[in-house]
């Protein structure tokens, strides 16, 4: 059976480029916000979002998705009820996603919110990546084409990068791409020994 790296950071930290890394490396890597889209496409999940959030967040039979993160991230009640019809989906994903590469060395879990969701508890490692703050903001703005207020309301519903660093094996500081790749080089290094 595969040892399953988590691979998480706060929103901007930079995972994506350290995921590619770790694909390019032939390490197969399972993106847990990918699959949450995935999921919410899923018709018993819908319905569940409908019956817990309403139909004004539905435009001619499709989900908004900004007007739920909106709701969601302006309170945190609602982000917890969310999560809590999404993460059982990403969950069952997983397992059959795991099953099909159970043969290789390493898989990697990535997620924003490894911790908060309760997955990390599926992890042999976990290794976080953090990024100075007003460099996670511009790469969010930039990204996703949001105000600065957004991405702070985004930040403020996950755990700090002090919490993250606590639980986890490893961290890596992503200030600068080249240097966190090694880091990457060296973790996996010691994984393999």
């Amino acid at each position: 059976m595969a040892y399953i790296i988590g691979l998480t950071g706060g929103i901007g930290s930079g995972k994506t480029t350290l995921v590619n890394y770790m694909e390019s490396l032939g390490i197969p890597v399972f993106i847990a916000d990918e699959e949450a889209k995935k999921a919410m496409q899923s018709p018993h999940v819908l319905e569940e979002v409908k019956t817990s959030f309403g139909t004004a967040i539905f435009e001619k039979g499709h989900l908004n998705r900004q007007q739920l993160a909106s709701i969601v991230f302006s309170n945190p009640d609602k982000l917890k009820k969310l999560n809590s019809i999404i993460h059982p989906e990403v969950k069952r994903l997983f397992a059959i996603w795991l099953d099909q590469h159970k043969i290789v060395p390493f898989v990697v879990y990535e997620a924003a919110i490894l911790f908060e969701s309760g997955s990390y508890q599926n992890c042999d490692y976990i290794i976080t990546v953090t990024a100075p703050l007003e460099d996670r903001i511009t790469r969010v703005m930039q990204r996703d084409n949001c105000s600065r207020e957004q991405v702070l309301q985004r930040i403020n519903a996950q755990w700090t990068d002090e919490e993250r660093a606590a639980k986890s094996n490893f961290v890596i500081d992503n200030t600068n791409s080249k240097s966190a790749k090694n880091e990457i080089d060296k973790i996996l290094k010691i994984l393999k020994n």
